[in-house]
């Protein structure tokens, strides 16, 4: 039976449906009710769809970063918002019932911040070149290098859905003028699927540990070389020895209490990395109180008081560190509350992975191993996008040697 689809664009997570938002996010854990009535927002006439099939990339293990709540906490705590370079312009595709059939989280972007994929060289190019390069569209997690799904269809929507999204996102950077649609930190079904839609695919580098099934933490550095288990041991044994002790909260165990004293640390962290922390307080208030049992807040204290943390989202299969910071400098104690403590949680819950953010060559000694990311751009203007294609295939040569190095010098051990 024919379903057709249209385009619609919402300027902020308040006028989607949060159920029909998630379940076109998460889809493993949610189901579309059939009563959900429609959203009223601006229309993009793409045309019709024949095709309802599901398709092996709508299914996919829960990814706090895309649900409806993370979303809208950003946008009502005013740390995305349009005074900070982020306009909500969230794309999505609705059926002839006017219902959620796919979705994608997407913001006019002034500037390239908070992004974790960077192309300042070539907004350079275009200021050289007389041509502005912002708005620009950002399909993305803010502030979040976390791979997930960037193109979000619902059950019982297929190719068609996910097509009429992709022509949609450029039917609406057309509109608005943009020079450009870029979808960072996708899973490699959707870049692929990106790419053979005539976006260009750049390749980037991060450190995951991956869960081997270990018992416990003692296992995991079993499977280590003796130099670098020492190595370990010594690191948490001296990043405690001033009397710390380490917290981990979930759920109703974090308080309003806790995010203040964590906010503090995040504001050092942030303000010495970024110049002005992105977040705001009233977001990890936000956050806490939708998303609590999905939040692993790691907290070290001294002599009964709060001096550094970490916060960490869980997912279905996996633990994503985002957030550090600390008041008071102890050596290795960074790694303890941000690499340790993830691995011994990880290991505790049965999670495949923990994904530690971007960069940190240091991560590869602590049983973190290089894996790839990926994002897609489209560029209106063709004479930058051939320019930006060959830029991009001779940084994959590189990026795909960076990570063949990486992988020899892992602290696992060698041989049978």
């Amino acid at each position: 039976m024919p379903l057709p689809y249209t385009v619609h664009i919402a300027q902020s997570m308040d006028e989607i449906d949060a159920a029909q938002w998630d379940a076109c996010a998460n889809p493993e854990a949610h189901e579309i009710p059939a009563a959900l009535r429609p959203e009223g927002d601006e229309s993009i006439p793409i045309g019709d769809s024949t095709e309802s099939q599901p398709c092996a990339q709508d299914i996919e293990r829960f990814n706090p970063f895309i649900t409806h709540a993370f979303l809208q906490a950003l946008e009502s705590s005013k740390s995305v918002a349009p005074r900070h370079g982020w306009t909500p312009t969230h794309i999505v595709v609705k059926d002839a019932a006017g219902r959620l059939s796919a979705a994608a989280p997407a913001y006019l972007k002034t500037h390239s911040m908070g992004e974790y994929v960077f192309d300042f060289g070539w907004a350079d190019a275009y200021q050289r070149a007389g041509v502005q390069y912002y708005p620009k569209l950002q399909i993305a997690s803010p502030f979040t290098p976390a791979t997930g799904r960037r193109l979000l269809v619902a059950p019982g929507h297929g190719e068609t859905a996910r097509q009429t999204l992709i022509a949609g996102s450029r039917a609406w950077r057309e509109k608005i003028g943009a020079s450009s649609i870029h979808v960072t930190f996708p899973t490699r079904a959707e870049w692929e699927t990106l790419g053979a839609a005539g976006f260009l695919q750049r390749t980037g580098q991060q450190f995951h540990f991956i869960n081997k099934g270990y018992a416990d933490f003692e296992a995991f550095l079993a499977d280590l070389a003796s130099r670098k288990r020492k190595m370990i041991r010594r690191e948490r044994k001296e990043a405690l020895a001033p009397g710390i002790e380490i917290e981990r909260l979930t759920g109703a165990a974090i308080t309003e209490a806790h995010w203040d004293s964590f906010f503090l640390f995040y504001q050092d962290t942030g303000a010495r990395k970024w110049g002005t922390p992105y977040l705001t307080r009233a977001f990890f208030s936000a956050v806490g109180a939708a998303m609590a049992d999905h939040i692993l807040l790691v907290m070290a204290k001294r002599n009964g008081r709060y001096i550094a943390g970490a916060i960490n989202f869980i997912g279905k299969d996996a633990l994503y560190g985002r957030n550090w910071g600390a008041i008071e400098e102890h050596p290795f104690l960074h790694f303890e509350v941000c690499y340790y403590q993830a691995i011994e949680f990880a290991i505790l819950r049965g999670l495949a992975r923990v994904e530690a953010g971007a960069q940190g060559e240091h991560k590869l000694a602590r049983g973190y191993g290089p894996v790839p990311t990926y994002s897609a751009h489209d560029i209106a203007d063709k004479r930058f996008a051939r320019a930006i294609d060959e830029y991009l295939q001779r940084e994959r040569v590189h990026i795909d040697a960076a990570m063949e190095e990486y992988g020899e010098l892992t602290p696992f051990k060698k041989g049978p």
